[in-house]
């Protein structure tokens, strides 16, 4: 049967609503202020403590699989997840202080569909562009939560004839306020707007050759070199994939990497959340640093309950991001949630 494009009116009506430093250090230990001892991962330049579920969450809410994370201009760190089993808040956004205390939260309209949460800083004021993969829809929001407008896959893009093949993971934005959607659980297209959210182009699509992806898990404008580069976590192909910010393919990088999810940078250093179970430092050259907390295999794992998880070894790393001091905070596509801070040393 012939298949119409995907136009508005069609949606609606069928969407009916280096080697050593590059080595994991072994385990040493420090005590923490209750006197418990704490791992630490890494080596040399590059230490850190590992705190595994930081954040006091409150009464009523259960974590989900955390799956977005981002800190903002306050130092409040903003923690997106699809809302646990037993839970009585139904919340999708929980947002704390530095110090773990628990300050509000938000999104019942995300629940169950918590995927990707970009930080945007457009003047003075920050915003989120969040998508939702199980409604298949992506949107901006302000930091509490006032969705400002919300879209579905493009008109304009032929490659859809129904609301369920556009399923959005993450978001990316470039310095001229042009931003990209990865298409990563759907058709592994990669679409461009402008700052007005007007489609510009569609790239991308699934396969293994130059300029195409599978399953273009996480984006990043990487503004770390002379120009800025698109840099694509191309999850099941198991490499990053770097484009020009109009969509033409530049290289790829492969090494160190397994199933890199997402990315974000402080100063030259970047942090890939790998779902094979471990978190990865990249110098501004993309060559490895650091392999933190690596556990080997999620397999068997991640469904399991908080006990089956060793201390300072990661399961599947989802997302990850800096904050001002260089600690990292860490979300895990675990069944119970988890949320990892790991606490600069050195």
């Amino acid at each position: 049967m012939h298949s119409q494009p995907l136009t508005r009116r069609n949606f609606l009506k069928q969407a009916g609503a280096v080697a050593a430093i590059g080595a994991v250090a072994p385990y040493i230990w420090a005590d923490d202020k209750t006197g418990a001892r704490l791992p630490v991962v890494g080596a040399g330049e590059h230490q850190y403590e590992v705190i595994h579920d930081w954040g006091e969450l409150p009464a009523g809410h259960v974590y989900g699989n955390t799956h977005g994370v981002a800190v903002d201009a306050q130092g409040h760190i903003h923690i997106k997840h699809t809302v646990g089993k037993g839970a009585t808040i139904d919340d999708a956004v929980v947002v704390f202080d530095a110090d773990g205390k628990f300050i509000r939260s938000w999104g019942k309209e995300y629940k169950g569909g918590a995927h990707g949460l970009h930080l945007s800083r457009e003047g003075n004021e920050e915003y989120f562009y969040l998508c939702d993969p199980k409604r298949h829809l992506f949107a901006k929001t302000t930091l509490d939560g006032k969705e400002l407008w919300r879209k579905w896959a493009p008109e304009q893009c032929n490659g859809y004839t129904m609301p369920g093949e556009f399923n959005p993971t993450n978001i990316a934005i470039a310095p001229n306020g042009d931003f990209y959607v990865a298409d990563g659980y759907g058709k592994s297209f990669i679409h461009q707007y402008d700052r007005a959210a007007k489609y510009l182009r569609s790239f991308g699509g699934k396969g293994k050759a130059a300029g195409q992806t599978d399953c273009p898990h996480g984006l990043m404008v990487d503004t770390r070199g002379a120009q800025p580069v698109l840099v694509v976590a191309d999850r099941s192909n198991r490499r990053l994939q770097n484009f020009t910010l109009d969509g033409q393919h530049l290289n790829f990088v492969t090494d160190e990497l397994r199933s890199p999810c997402h990315f974000h940078t402080h100063g030259d250093l970047m942090v890939i959340p790998d779902l094979d179970s471990r978190v990865t430092l990249f110098d501004k050259d993309n060559k490895l640093v650091a392999h933190l907390g690596d556990g080997g295999s999620y397999q068997g794992i991640r469904d399991q309950t908080r006990d089956h998880f060793t201390p300072g070894k990661f399961v599947a790393p989802h997302s990850a991001y800096f904050d001002r001091d260089g600690n990292i905070f860490v979300v895990e596509w675990v069944e119970v949630g988890r949320v990892t801070k790991l606490r600069k040393i050195s």
